[in-house]
């Protein structure tokens, strides 16, 4: 097959032909149809990621057709039009057996604990508790989208947050995370303070629902959410994973808010300086959101129908297999608004 490869960090990034994937006994191989070019995958190849093994197949938001499978396989069969969440649990350990997948002490991860999606088939380990199969009214495309980061914003903001209607939440970071999260706040019916430094991503926030927007660079960004929402938010979202924006965050909330990290945070920004004083005096709540199970993928679908969110209004640019090594490693640079989704193989 096709795919994306890199034998070292921070180095070359090639097109090129690797064996055909070949299903575990308790797996299945997908034939890729479309892939999300993530944030995530940059971190990656910059080696962030320690369960990263060298050469590597990068690609962790995908949909596509199950081609063949296990044959331990209980659930599945090929010809099914599948998605999978970028973490896959084990379905043995304590946190798999709790429901909690997203945090399996031996999680699969395609694109990091194994070859991923940008290629023309991915292996996807437990298939049984991990693959989830789409609903006939939605594309591959749209499809793509859903496997990182509407995933992650979703379970940050309703089962970590647990936002309300009559609550107001902000945003930091107008990236694919946080257009999701605005969605999926209106969806619920609270109000909604986006907070961005480029301007266009201002702007597509406002489209995607947001009742207010701040340019971090021309703004006091706490100020301005303690301002706009008389006195502090009750959920805040780092949808960006920086110092700065962390911190924006926890200091917008009101008393007994809930920030909710979602960003990945690495380098410099790994460990943030946190003011607990406020935090123990405020009885504010840290919280963290590393994707969501397949299983609450059936409430996340019911969702997203009820609320009328079109996913497809995110995604901004499609690209082929082959551009991938010019577009993956000026990720952390990307100033474009929405999510690239490769969708030629």
């Amino acid at each position: 097959m096709i795919a994306t490869i890199y034998k070292e960090f921070q180095g070359p990034i090639s097109i090129t032909r690797v064996n055909d994937p070949n299903p575990t006994e308790f797996g299945v191989v997908i034939k890729v149809e479309a892939s999300g070019l993530c944030l995530s995958d940059w971190h990656g190849w910059m080696g962030h990621d320690p369960d990263i093994v060298l050469p590597h197949v990068p690609g962790h938001e995908l949909a596509g057709t199950i081609m063949s499978v296990g044959k331990k396989v209980k659930n599945w069969r090929a010809g099914q039009r599948v998605t999978v969440p970028f973490v896959g649990g084990c379905g043995s350990c304590t946190y798999c057996l709790e429901g909690n997948q997203q945090v399996c002490d031996f999680q699969f991860q395609p694109g990091f604990t194994a070859w991923g999606s940008f290629a023309e088939y991915v292996a996807i380990d437990y298939a049984d508790i991990n693959l989830v199969e789409l609903p006939a009214d939605m594309s591959f495309l749209e499809a793509a989208g859903l496997g990182c980061r509407f995933i992650t914003a979703y379970r940050g903001v309703r089962e970590q947050g647990k936002l309300t209607s009559d609550q107001i939440i902000a945003v930091h970071g107008c990236g694919g995370v946080g257009l999701s999260a605005i969605q999926i706040a209106k969806g619920i019916g609270a109000k909604v303070i986006a907070i961005d430094i480029n301007e266009q991503k201002c702007k597509l926030a406002k489209d995607m629902g947001a009742d207010f927007t701040i340019n971090a660079t021309t703004t006091d960004v706490v100020q301005a959410v303690k301002e706009l929402s008389g006195g502090g938010v009750h959920v805040s979202i780092d949808a960006l994973g920086h110092s700065i924006t962390c911190l924006n965050s926890i200091m917008g909330l009101r008393k007994r808010g809930k920030h909710i990290q979602i960003g990945l945070m690495t380098e410099s920004h790994a460990t943030p300086s946190i003011p607990m004083s406020l935090v123990v005096a405020n009885e504010l709540e840290l919280l963290g959101s590393h994707g969501m199970q397949a299983h609450k993928y059936g409430e996340m679908f019911n969702f997203i129908d009820k609320a009328g969110i079109n996913l497809g209004n995110m995604i901004t640019e499609t690209i082929s297999l082959e551009e991938v090594p010019v577009h993956l490693p000026k990720m952390h640079e990307n100033s474009s608004s929405g999510i690239t989704v490769v969708n030629s193989f």
